[in-house]
């Protein structure tokens, strides 16, 4: 059984005074409904399941009403086995995205506070965010559909790399030891560095989608790896046919098949005349914001300037796209992709592969992606905000110089970046303003150590008298 950080903030909710109603948001097949599930039937006392999908029927019980008693009463009739009990049931509500009468329907539930709601949902940011289902496959989706202030959304993802050690034995303990080594920038012991080394690779060519990794701990084979992705990825593009408005079907699913062409260009700028012959952005646009709404690609934008804000510095029409799980990208690649990157065996798509890894970790984290390249052909792949800084992330396959990153440092007066780092096939050291590390340490980037400002209350009864006193 797969151990997930979500669970924590799953407890976090529940535990919180006067909670609304849950939304889960993730990529399909990330692990929703079996996290869910595992954690409602061990902190309540019933539990009532809806799939929207496998029971479409069950829409019923919310069509045409908002009042919870009625609609309990319905879904009891289509669940003779269903408990409502008030503190002590929890009602999952899964593909909400199916059912947009019970996305209205869950501020009734947050009014009513008699039962827990956690509704789960793959494609929310495409169907639920305003996204591009026609009125006309279903009338009864509109704006009104999403309650405001009336829910709280957490976004879920496949496992990252930590998780990923987690499912292969490795302990907390030695992963703390591990992020030290990092902290107070010392070698990780050699048996150690070896083995994460090891485990870092399998991460890059398996990727963190639950089945995927099931699927490697029970075989230890990559075919049975693989058979789960072409599994997944056709799931992928069954979506895009039955949910995408029909002009956007076959561009979003070219789009999609595209990505390790547009990767293996050595700029790896998206490029839409790559897709195909003549196509252009007003054709493919909107089908390449399909894709992001659904969650299945990230894109990482270029910047004008390596400096803060990164998110105000971006040129909105110059990225690179990367599929949302680095094994997503493993296995567009091919059948010998996952034997090249265990082995060595990289070639011309070494690049694309560790800098998608990399994407993989920095989307795992909550992070916006960007990058800077110049005509000249400076390049640094990653910017992250780390302290109050701007600071550049270097990914290389194996060990490397990094000229740009060089350049830069060089020339603080122009760029104004002062540390950098560098994830390769390395054990952890310093280079003057350089922190060398293992490509694994990536997962170890911390996020929340930046400066955090306090701020006293206002004086409000001072600042009232000065403005008595300006009228007098």
């Amino acid at each position: 059984m797969l151990k997930r950080k979500i669970e924590a903030q799953l407890l976090k909710w529940k535990k919180s005074i006067d909670h609304k109603p849950l939304i889960i948001k993730g990529i399909r097949q990330c692990g929703k409904t079996f996290i869910v599930k595992k954690f409602a039937r061990e902190h309540y006392q019933h539990v009532v399941y809806v799939n929207f999908i496998l029971r479409p029927e069950l829409a019923t019980a919310f069509t045409g009403t908002k009042d919870v008693d009625t609609i309990v009463l319905n879904l009891t009739a289509l669940l003779p086995e269903a408990k409502f009990e008030r503190s002590r049931t929890c009602l999952i509500l899964d593909e909400i995205q199916d059912c947009p009468d019970a996305r209205t329907a869950l501020k009734s539930f947050k009014e009513h506070g008699g039962f827990d709601v956690i509704a789960t949902g793959s494609l929310l940011g495409v169907k639920g965010y305003g996204g591009q289902l026609k009125k006309a496959q279903n009338p009864h989706f509109g704006k009104n559909s999403i309650p405001v202030d009336s829910e709280t959304v957490i976004m879920m993802y496949s496992l990252d790399f930590e998780e990923f050690l987690w499912a292969n034995g490795i302990s907390g303990q030695t992963i703390a030891a591990v992020k030290r080594c990092f902290k107070e920038e010392r070698p990780v012991p050699e048996g150690v560095h070896q083995a994460f080394r090891t485990l870092w690779y399998r991460y890059v060519a398996i990727g963190g989608l639950p089945e995927a990794v099931n699927a490697y701990l029970e075989h230890h084979s990559m075919n049975e790896v693989l058979k789960v992705y072409v599994s997944i990825i056709d799931e992928y593009e069954d979506d895009m046919v039955k949910y995408a408005a029909d002009e956007s079907k076959t561009h979003i699913r070219e789009c999609f098949g595209a990505i390790p062409v547009q990767l293996a260009k050595k700029n790896k700028k998206f490029q839409y005349s790559v897709i195909k012959k003549g196509a252009r952005s007003s054709q493919y646009a909107g089908a390449l914001q399909w894709l992001e709404d659904a969650g299945i690609i990230i894109r990482c934008y270029n910047v004008h300037q390596p400096q803060l804000p990164l998110s105000g510095n971006r040129k909105d029409d110059v990225f690179k796209v990367y599929p949302a799980d680095i094994g997503l990208l493993t296995a567009m690649l091919g059948q010998g992709a996952a034997a090249d990157i265990l082995q060595g065996r990289l070639f011309g798509y070494k690049g694309a592969i560790f800098e998608g890894a990399m994407a993989d970790v920095l989307h795992k984290k909550e992070q916006k992606l960007f990058y800077y390249q110049k005509d000249s052909g400076l390049t640094l792949d990653f910017l992250i905000r780390q302290q109050g800084e701007c600071v550049p992330c270097e990914v290389k396959a194996a060990s490397g110089k990094a000229k740009s990153l060089k350049t830069v440092l060089r020339h603080p007066e122009t760029y104004q970046i002062r540390h950098a780092l560098k994830f390769g096939d390395y054990n952890v050291r310093r280079d003057g303003a350089v922190l060398t590390l293992p490509a694994y340490m990536a997962a170890f980037l911390d996020f929340t150590d930046d400066e955090d400002l306090a701020l006293p209350p206002v004086d409000a009864e001072a600042v009232n008298r000065l403005a008595e006193d300006m009228k007098a």
